[in-house]
């Protein structure tokens, strides 16, 4: 399981150590970082992916997406004043965890003649057993293009141009790095799924077996299907009845291709998808994806409580808690009641549940009432 999230340097994000618990609850005002946060998860994903680079670059490159103040934020309000820059741009992401921890740290090539001088280099890249890094705990080092593994005699010296996680591909030579780096492509993100006419959730779908509900939520019906048949089908009732109570769900096969049909209690016919309204869909993808029954190693969600009616969010909180018996989440959320019912009923479950709210002071963000000695212990790698 993950313990500690840290990122330096992204957006709003200037320097935050974020506790990570079996299910932790982020929240906070608009503007206060929660987005910031999210994607900053999603970009150490991509980093196992081959993506990392091509993520920064549709965000409008590196100098986009590095914190825009100065180098030593104000918290007290005063205004902040234009400075040199003494230390290199860096923009840092990084997690442990019980087993292992791993940090990348993205900078600005050399300049050169080349017209890709904003395209962002990795200048230090660890990957170290437990959940501090130290020196003697070390599995596989990068730095200035020159990769270091434990155990072995050397160096590999090797021009990659994106993550060790993602290039490095002789599981021989580094078996804890593969693993590392599947446990991070198992990781889920789901974030405010379309529900309009046109959304790929209200189309019909070829029936295959889907244990992971894709991200789009295309294939819904086959997801939903899916639990049916070797998931927990019972839970699934139990989520859509206390929902929508007196109705249900059932998946039907029209020459091979799936359809979802909502029964509603008082209705001679059951509803099609495309007759559903969006927060029914919207609620419908949720249990889909959170009852999967392949379990990732983490799963994230971002704003589900967007165009739910505010009767969805007891059902939803306990749903919520539910898959967090079986996978760690963090959900992000600006929706208080959902958030409390969500730590309440994972309390009951006995769940161990952390809430964290994000404000931002000075043009950068921070947990609100943590300390120095709160943070959890961290320490990014020098270069």
């Amino acid at each position: 399981m993950l313990t500690t999230l840290a990122v330096a340097n992204y957006r709003s994000l200037r320097d935050l150590a974020l506790p990570l618990r079996r299910l932790t609850l982020v929240t906070g005002a608009n503007g206060s970082g929660k987005s910031s946060l999210y994607r900053s998860l999603r970009l150490l994903a991509d980093a196992s992916r081959n993506g990392a680079v091509a993520a920064l670059a549709r965000e409008g490159g590196l100098p986009s997406t590095l914190w825009a103040g100065p180098e030593r934020p104000v918290r007290d309000g005063r205004r902040a004043q234009g400075t040199v820059r003494k230390t290199p741009v860096a923009l840092r992401l990084g997690f442990a965890g019980d087993e292992f921890g791993y940090a990348v740290d993205f900078g600005l090539p050399v300049p050169s003649g080349s017209l890709f001088n904003l395209d962002p280099e990795i200048k230090r890249e660890c990957l170290w057993a437990g959940p501090v890094l130290r020196p003697v705990t070390l599995l596989v080092d990068r730095a200035a293009g020159i990769v270091r593994l434990q155990g072995s005699e050397g160096h590999h010296s090797i021009g990659l141009t994106d993550s060790v996680l993602s290039e490095m591909a002789d599981p021989g030579a580094a078996p804890e790095l593969m693993l590392v780096r599947e446990r991070i492509r198992s990781w889920r993100f789901y974030d405010q799924f379309r529900t309009d006419a046109g959304a790929p959730a209200r189309r019909r779908q070829v029936g295959t077996r889907t244990p992971v509900l894709g991200h789009d939520g295309g294939d819904l019906a086959a997801a939903i299907q899916t639990i049916v048949e070797i998931g927990d089908s019972e839970v699934l009732d139990e989520a859509v009845g206390n929902a929508f109570p007196g109705c249900g769900v059932r998946v039907v096969s029209r020459d091979g291709w799936l359809e979802l049909l909502f029964r509603q209690h008082g209705l001679l016919r059951p509803l099609g998808v495309a007759e559903l309204s969006d927060g029914t869909l919207r609620y419908l993808l949720l249990v889909a994806a959170l009852l999967t029954p392949r379990p990732p190693e983490l799963l994230v969600l971002n704003e589900p409580e967007t165009s739910l009616h505010p009767d969805l969010l007891v059902p939803l909180a306990s749903l919520v808690a539910t898959a967090a018996t079986r996978a760690q989440l963090v959900v992000v959320s600006h929706a208080v009641p959902l958030v409390r019912a969500m730590a309440a009923v994972a309390e009951e479950l006995g769940v161990e549940v952390s809430t964290v709210e994000l404000v931002k002071e000075g043009g950068a963000t921070y947990i609100a009432g943590q300390k120095l000695l709160d943070a959890p212990s961290w320490h990014w790698p020098k270069r």
